[in-house]
């Protein structure tokens, strides 16, 4: 069999297996090819990466922080499990609607000064989030830490693709992800006894003296590049140009298949780990809250550690198609285990972490989406994926706790809604259906066999 017949005649031949974290595959966030340092990274390297990884560790960390504050957050502000969710979910909102205009921002002011301002905004909106008195004030918190936070990832990218030598940029990109998954690990078993010790409020104040510190770092600290490394040249095209890729790109069934399976990949990390697992796991099991974080906890690590290996195995055996079919079936196996069966918890731990796993096979989406392109869509390609991968979360927080919230039996503890376990069966079944969802779209994907387009 000739797998170049299921390409285009300009798609035949072979680049570097390292395209996954390319930096044309994230071209709209991340600038211009830049002339980057040929030898090892030094130690100013490192500490440019180090700090732009703790930006994003942030990130993920106010994205499941919200998770160990589920009943204070709806005594105080006497709601229920749908407006929870939103609230919650308006971090997604904002964070994937900027993923294209930051990456605009840093091709034209540069990193360091993008990176400051986007973390001096999360601390202002984790400060207005502590004081708010009402919930509409903390809806203007959330907004902002969302905005902030989105910058973390994308300006980590630049700092990498200007720091390091073009043969570790898939690699540093890969430990960003990993620091990024500690960040959400931080944010929930070692966050619940702190918030029930100082309570939520004060919580979100350390977390905002924390980011005006780190802001304060990278302005002092940060440089967009090495000594003697010009500036890249100005992105071509503006608005215009950008708008005319996206056209193009939303109108390819492909991408359109490659981000639905993301976003329904993405579905049960950024709503059960980072919402609904930590309570659902204190009314399954009858367990505290700090054993009920850490449970959930072990989606995300397995996440973190499914990140760089399926990317190098989808390199590695040169497909694409197939790693998305066999995660997705492994999903659609685990996922009513893991809510519906009468296993120990220990058991349902190895479960989470399995799941964590093969779920992080969605990003192999990015790099399937790079590889369909033309070399001047790569970036919109990719920023469209991702933004319905983030938008995941927008999407299922709010969807599960309206489901919660339509099941309640009316009983309150302490002002705040009590879901019992029939109503949290009822409502996460949208998890199953949801990774069932994806096996099916999976094999829609079209095979790249790892072979770009040629621009």
């Amino acid at each position: 069999m000739n797998p170049s017949r299921y390409l285009p005649p300009q798609a035949v031949s072979f680049t570097s297996p390292s395209h996954l974290f390319s930096r044309q595959a994230y071209s709209v966030t991340v600038g211009a090819v830049q002339s980057v340092p040929s030898a090892g990274p030094g130690w100013r390297a490192w500490m440019m990466w180090g700090i732009g990884a703790s930006c994003f560790a942030y990130a993920f960390f106010h994205r499941v922080l919200p998770s160990v504050m589920v009943g204070e957050l709806m005594r105080d502000f006497s709601v229920g499990g749908a407006i929870l969710g939103n609230l919650s979910a308006l971090y997604f909102y904002i964070y994937a609607g900027m993923q294209i205009p930051i990456g605009m921002a840093i091709d034209r002011w540069g990193t360091r000064y993008v990176l400051a301002t986007a973390v001096a905004i999360a601390a202002f909106g984790s400060l207005l989030f502590a004081f708010a008195p009402s919930l509409e004030v903390a809806y203007l918190g959330r907004l902002a830490i969302g905005l902030g936070s989105a910058v973390g990832f994308v300006g980590t990218l630049a700092l990498i693709a200007t720091w390091f030598p073009h043969n570790r940029f898939a690699f540093m990109a890969g430990m960003t992800m990993l620091v990024a998954m500690a960040g959400g690990v931080l944010g929930q078993a070692p966050m619940a006894p702190v918030v029930d010790a100082i309570g939520w409020r004060n919580t979100l104040l350390a977390a905002g003296a924390y980011a005006v510190l780190l802001a304060i770092v990278i302005w002092l600290v940060v440089r967009d590049r090495p000594a003697g490394i010009p500036a890249p040249p100005k992105a071509t095209g503006g608005m215009r140009g950008l708008g005319r890729d996206l056209r193009q790109v939303a109108s390819n069934p492909q991408y359109w298949i490659l981000a639905a399976y993301g976003c329904a990949m993405s579905g049960p990390m950024l709503s059960y780990a980072a919402l609904w697992g930590v309570p659902h796991m204190m009314t399954k099991f009858d367990i505290e809250r700090p054993l009920a974080a850490f449970s959930a906890s072990i989606l995300l690590i397995g996440w973190a550690m499914g990140s760089p290996l399926s990317g190098w195995l989808s390199d590695h055996i040169g497909r694409r198609k197939l790693p998305c079919i066999l995660a997705a079936a492994i999903q659609v196996v685990l996922w009513p285990i893991i809510l519906y069966a009468d296993l120990p918890l220990y058991v349902v731990w190895g479960l989470l972490f399995v799941a964590g796993l093969v779920g992080s096979t969605m990003i192999v989406c990015f790099a399937a989406a790079r590889e369909m392109s033309p070399l001047r869509m790569r970036g919109a390609a990719t920023a469209f994926v991702n933004c319905f991968s983030v938008a995941a979360g927008a999407l299922m927080q709010p969807a599960i706790g309206w489901l919660l919230d339509r099941n309640w039996d009316g009983v309150m503890a302490d002002g705040a809604r009590v879901y019992s376990a029939v109503t949290y069966d009822a409502a996460l079944l949208s998890l199953p259906i949801l990774v069932g969802l994806a096996f099916l779209l999976s094999f829609l994907i079209r095979e790249t066999w790892c072979r770009p387009l040629e621009a």
